[in-house]
């Protein structure tokens, strides 16, 4: 697994002894790094991909990273706060790496099919190298009694990377180097093209058909091919 997908570090606070213990507030969350939150965070990802958002509850998660309950209270507050936490933290470095490929459009001299080629292939790495089918299945089971957990998973994970492709491509359209008129349409049409292979057949658990699938290297070669075949200034 390449070190870091899908993992970011948190900080947490304590209380004084006999203090009256408040949640954590957001800015609170937003600054975690202690060793004990990483085990919290570990812990819970474990437990929620193997028994669901339902089938958890602070004590096991507190029990899995040897911990006492308290201690998660006042780092998180919540069961909810938790897997927020979890789902960010999943979704960091998939965010932080296109961040840094679609960086690249901004230079003169960039060309579209190596900006799309490095794309794809770091959404194809992010889905083997991750727990990212196993999280798909968790956020389709829950969302329908729980719709906050399928849009938070999208908020934290595949907006930002959608959205700021759609700004790559809009960069490049007004470079000259591609024609999208509807950038996030455009950015749509090429995480379909990949992602039809990439996960959905996975999360699906079409056993046999798997092994049907073409490889890796040819759905990013006809993904580029077919994009640019729509896009490519005439």
């Amino acid at each position: 697994m390449k070190e870091g997908f899908g993992l970011s570090k948190v900080k947490g606070q304590r209380s004084t002894r006999g203090a009256q213990i408040a949640a954590p507030t957001p800015d609170q969350r937003e600054s975690r790094t202690t060793g004990s939150s990483i085990a919290i965070l570990d812990a819970a990802r474990s437990l929620f991909l193997e028994r669901g958002f339902d089938g958890v509850n602070l004590d096991q998660v507190a029990k899995a990273a040897g911990i006492s309950r308290q201690t998660v209270y006042n780092q998180f507050g919540s069961k909810d706060a938790v897997f927020r936490e979890v789902v960010r933290r999943h979704w960091a470095t998939i965010r932080a790496e296109t961040e840094t490929i679609f960086q690249s459009t901004s230079d003169l001299h960039a060309e579209p099919a190596e900006m799309l080629i490095n794309f794809a292939e770091s959404l194809l790495r992010f889905v083997d190298e991750t727990d990212q089918v196993a999280f798909t299945r968790l956020v389709i089971a829950e969302s329908r009694r729980l719709p906050w957990i399928a849009a938070e998973f999208y908020r934290a994970g595949k907006e930002p990377v959608l959205k700021a492709f759609a700004q790559a491509l809009a960069t490049m359209s007004r470079k000259g180097r591609l024609t999208c008129k509807d950038p996030e349409l455009a950015a749509h049409q090429f995480m379909g093209l990949v992602q039809e292979f990439a996960i959905w057949p996975k999360v699906m658990a079409i056993g046999d058909g798997l092994r049907d699938l073409p490889s890796n290297k040819l759905v990013v070669k006809e993904a580029v091919a077919m994009f640019l075949d729509r896009y490519r200034p005439t």
